[in-house]
């Protein structure tokens, strides 16, 4: 008797839990339908996984032009959030004994000889501190640029941006601290190809989205059997709403930020951060990932007060949990945050086809997509 005395305790526990949870969700859905509208937003999706089970909602239009409303077949750019499937990437090929974490960058492209170091040599910077964001590379891919039309939207060849290397400099010494750098995951991204003998987009799909069963998820340019459910995005600065560029071509910057794919996709993906999936790659080495590697104030969008630490690729966030970690993505208007905490078997992702600019003397962590996104860590607290 005392035994199942126990269990219907235990039962009791888990159904309040639930119950709290559910009760949470709720409130997040109220104030996430009034700050979009306050903000303006066009379109968002949000999806939760918790306790086992997803709970998704969507808000607003994908295409104003096309009254085409968000549902959960809606395709997002992901922008940064490309960048962990890259770190993944390069695990598996750790794994596969083709690399080391602290090789030498310079070991598979030689060319970044050409970089001005007067830090020491470029053969001292690893894959490791590209991964980091702490080989000491400037953050954007063009060291230029006024945003007019003509313009490419990033480097289309990889030459371009090798032409640029005698006129490029290492900023600070290497693994001394952290400073986000889209230039060294094109690196990560163009050691894969060098190491695999396959494009990028094709080394991912074939080793990452097709056994997870991503297979509505693709780089750049969206073939036409989905072009029905692709958004477009949006701007909103001072009250004037403006559209982004419709399919932007990422160019050689795809392993930052090329990835587009719908919230079911992207829950298989969070799926296999919370449980693991060996075909894929190996626990300890996705753990391996979350580890704490430096401090970092700043998390992959600029905003302040949402990470600790820098792991390999992924942000970290120790006050939240001991391997509380995610990413953030930003680009071409659209922004999006995953968050996990695999001991809690907690995720949270959340994507908006609208950037809008706060005035020039707010800080970032006042916006509308701020605000929701310290609504959505409240689920990890």
């Amino acid at each position: 008797m005392r035994r199942f005395g126990v269990v219907a305790v235990l039962l009791l526990s888990v159904v309040a839990t639930n119950a709290q949870m559910q009760t949470a969700i709720d409130k997040f859905k109220t104030t996430y339908e009034s700050e979009l509208k306050r903000g303006g937003v066009v379109g968002s999706s949000f999806a939760i996984v918790a306790n086992g089970k997803v709970t998704r909602f969507n808000f607003g239009s994908a295409d104003l032009a096309k009254d085409l409303a968000v549902d959960d077949d809606t395709i997002w750019q992901w922008a940064s959030n490309t960048k962990p499937f890259t770190g993944i990437a390069i695990m598996q090929l750790r794994d596969r004994g083709l690399l080391k974490l602290d090789d030498p960058v310079t070991k598979y492209l030689p060319e970044l000889r050409k970089v001005h170091n007067s830090h020491g040599s470029m053969d001292d910077i690893t894959i490791r501190q590209l991964m980091t964001h702490s080989a000491g590379f400037r953050g954007g891919t063009w060291p230029w640029g006024s945003g007019a039309d003509w313009e490419p939207f990033e480097p289309t060849e990889y030459s371009q941006l090798v032409a640029m290397f005698p006129y490029t400099e290492i900023r600070f010494k290497p693994g001394s601290k952290f400073s986000y750098s889209n230039p060294g995951i094109i690196f990560l991204g163009k050691i894969i190809e060098k190491l695999s003998g396959e494009d990028y987009e094709v080394y991912i799909d074939k080793n990452i989205f097709r056994p997870l069963g991503m297979t509505r998820s693709y780089f750049d340019t969206t073939p036409p059997h989905l072009l029905k459910h692709r958004s477009h995005s949006y701007y909103i600065k001072g009250g004037k709403r403006t559209e982004g560029r419709f399919d932007a071509d990422t160019g050689i910057t795809v392993s930052n930020s090329g990835l587009n794919s719908p919230i079911g996709d992207m829950l298989k993906y969070v799926q296999f951060l919370i449980a693991g999936d060996e075909i894929v790659l190996k626990r300890s080495s996705l753990e391996e990932m979350w580890k704490p590697q430096l401090p970092v104030e700043v998390d992959a969008n600029g905003n302040r007060g949402f990470t600790t630490d820098i792991g390999l690729i992924y942000f970290l966030d120790t006050t939240l949990g001991k391997r509380h970690f995610g990413h953030g993505g930003d680009q071409n208007g659209f922004i999006s945050y995953i968050d996990v905490d695999p001991d809690k078997a907690l995720a949270t992702i959340i994507v908006f086809n609208t950037d809008i600019y706060i005035a020039d003397n707010a800080p970032p962590e006042s916006s509308v997509v701020a605000s929701l996104r310290r609504s959505v860590r409240a689920f990890f607290k």
